[in-house]
């Protein structure tokens, strides 16, 4: 069946709509965030302190470490520390499979891995989708969030990256470089 004129027009008119809707949103956007899990929960970390994403390298353990820290690890002839986000947060660490990933950090002028269980996307985030995180002391992880983010799809916790790189003892894990 043809579209009528006015239907064609209409049809035109929510379209242009539509744009001018994309373009706002890009407006507002405040950052971006890369999405991964641990178990079941879906965390994140701002994209600007993101430098890539590789697979689990071969570690080399350093004793006298933190239980979190797994060792070191050479990316592109650069020796970076690597922390096992399960390990930090106070989980029961599970076997390595294809969808374990190292996304590397940027902070302070250094580099440090971090392995997680899987990597999801990259989500732009606007204001309206930023919620403060709860005080709770209760819950292990709550130290290490930085803000929590209210999307259509469920609740994502955004990092401090800060908090997760330096110990409560404000000694770097990252010193020896």
């Amino acid at each position: 069946m043809a579209m009528d004129f006015k239907e064609l027009l209409e049809k035109q008119e929510q379209l242009k709509k539509n744009k001018v809707e994309a373009a706002e949103e890009k407006e507002r956007e405040i950052t971006k965030v890369l999405t991964f899990h641990i178990d079941n929960q879906v965390y994140g970390i701002e994209i600007p302190n993101v430098v890539e994403i590789i697979g689990v390298p071969h570690i080399t353990a350093v004793p006298g470490v933190p239980p979190y820290i797994k060792g070191i690890i050479n990316v592109r002839s650069k020796v970076l520390p690597v922390v096992s986000i399960r390990s930090r947060f106070g989980r029961e660490e599970i076997p390595y499979n294809e969808r374990t990933c190292t996304i590397i950090i940027y902070i302070d002028d250094v580099q440090v891995g971090m392995i997680v269980d899987e990597v999801l996307e990259v989500l732009s985030v606007s204001q309206q989708h930023i919620a403060k995180s709860p005080e709770s002391t209760s819950v292990n992880s709550n130290k290490f969030i930085k803000y929590l983010l209210e999307m259509p799809d469920g609740i994502k916790l955004v990092l401090d990256i800060n908090k997760l790189v330096y110990d409560n003892d404000q000694h770097s894990f990252v010193s020896a470089e």
